[in-house]
């Protein structure tokens, strides 16, 4: 039986508003608390399922799943949708979890296409670390796919849909076998069944699978086809040429056919991915600081660590670049400009060091265009107001090198500021902002003082 819009439970107290989803097992409903006056999410078995001869075992164990997570959530986690409340209905079991507003992060992808990797990195870690607190309560979420992560509009991560199902029914029966999840469950789900996919490594190979569809926008091979039809699964870098070759790796290792060659906790993987969790209550700090599992593929981690710091390297030949660059510059501007363009030149060095920085650390920035304010606008104001200060302080009559003088200091300028946030992306893969804003100013500096001083030996 389908509740239909306007149907009443609990004498009033909930209002269906509409189906959110129906799968095999069960259907999710989005409801009113009339007393709260809030939207929430309710969730049931389907009923159509009572022809099983299983269906009244199902009903005890969704019971009793949905009782262990409402406790779970006496103690909320700020990444992990709340379950509010478990009752009858008719004899239908029904649990109430919290109404997240915002998309899915599957739908998020297939609106904007692949996203960026600090963005992805972002939601992962949060997620990550939610996962983290579901195992150490003893739960497994073995639905971790782009579907089940609601995106908030202030881009808090939710997960949310704990996949109650999976944990009472044979997988073949359960919505793993959606056409789009089978990309992210990992072959054991799907063949072996339940009790086969009750470890941990499920969700990091859900995850890790989740990662590699955010960065790329493609479904990763089936795990299902890899085992039996031997297809490869294509590393993310080759979708997306700008992935750091330490994530590329850890994705793929969480990805791992095999579960034993897939790190054993979600702890130890998201340590491949260079993270920690982030801060939340102290409950969850001291549970992040419990010793983490070992598991048995160390040398082939050991390997994967290695072939990681071969591909992270440091950024000297393009912080020499900078530096010959903003010495041209700043030979230029003491030359040509004098004082004034000195110390113009200083500021906006230092601005566009800071806006880089910045911009690459906001997805707000880079998703409304308005890093183009922050970080093109004082490049294009110096650029074109030192063109016309140039073509005046020359006394330049001829149109043509006019026009050439003032594309050439504009291009320089911009120039200048592609460099810079070149830089600014390399360095905020080993440093936190503030690090990558030093170093990337004292380069711009010094080479700016390294011209300033060529500039005044020359005309003395």
């Amino acid at each position: 039986m389908v509740w239909q819009t306007g149907k009443r439970l609990q004498g009033g107290k909930f209002e269906i508003i509409e189906i959110l989803g129906q799968g095999g097992f069960g259907i999710t409903y989005k409801a009113r608390n009339r007393v709260l006056d809030i939207d929430v999410v309710i969730k049931t078995p389907n009923t159509l399922q009572r022809r099983d001869s299983e269906y009244d075992q199902y009903i005890q164990q969704f019971q009793e799943e949905g009782r262990k997570l409402a406790r779970f959530s006496a103690n909320p986690h700020p990444h992990i949708v709340r379950i509010l409340d478990i009752f009858l209905e008719d004899q239908v079991p029904c649990l109430v979890m919290d109404f997240i507003q915002g998309q899915t992060l599957m739908e998020k992808v297939k609106n904007q296409g692949s996203l960026s990797e600090s963005e992805c990195l972002r939601y992962i870690r949060q997620v990550g670390d939610a996962l983290v607190t579901v195992h150490q309560a003893g739960f497994v979420h073995r639905d971790a796919h782009p579907g089940n992560i609601m995106i908030q509009p202030n881009g808090k991560a939710i997960l949310i849909d704990f996949g109650i199902a999976k944990n009472i029914i044979p997988a073949t029966r359960s919505s793993t076998n959606n056409a789009a999840n089978l990309s992210f469950a990992p072959y054991e789900q799907i063949y072996k069944g339940s009790n086969a996919s009750r470890e941990p490594n499920v969700d990091v190979y859900s995850l890790a699978a989740t990662f590699y569809y955010s960065i790329t926008g493609k479904f990763p091979t089936p795990s299902m086809e890899r085992r039996l039809d031997n297809r490869p699964l294509i590393p993310p870098q080759q979708f997306n040429r700008q992935l750091s070759g330490h994530i590329n790796d850890a994705i793929v290792l969480g990805m791992a056919l095999e579960k034993e060659d897939r790190p054993q906790s979600m702890s130890v993987w998201l340590q491949q991915l260079d993270l920690s969790p982030p801060p939340v209550e102290q409950k969850y700090k001291r549970e992040n600081l419990r010793p983490l599992q070992d598991f048995s593929n160390l040398s082939h981690k050991s390997n994967q660590n290695a072939l990681s710091q071969k591909n992270r390297k440091f950024p000297w030949m393009e912080l020499s670049i900078a530096f010959v660059m903003y010495g041209i510059s700043g030979y230029v501007a003491t030359t040509w400009f004098g004082v004034v363009g000195v110390i113009v030149h200083t500021v906006v060095t230092v601005w566009g060091a800071f806006a880089s920085v910045v911009i690459l650390q906001s997805e707000e920035l880079v998703n409304n265009n308005d890093w183009v304010l922050v970080g093109m606008s004082p490049s294009l104001i110096s650029g074109m107001g030192g063109g016309a200060f140039l073509i005046t302080r020359l006394n330049i009559r001829n149109q043509f090198l006019e026009a050439l003088t003032f594309s050439s200091v504009l291009l320089l300028s911009i120039s200048l500021l592609g460099i810079t946030q070149m830089i600014s992306l390399r360095l905020s893969r080993y440093f936190n902002p503030f690090y990558g804003f030093l170093i990337m100013a004292s380069t711009s500096l010094s080479g700016i003082g390294f011209g300033w001083l060529i500039g005044f030996l020359s005309r003395g």
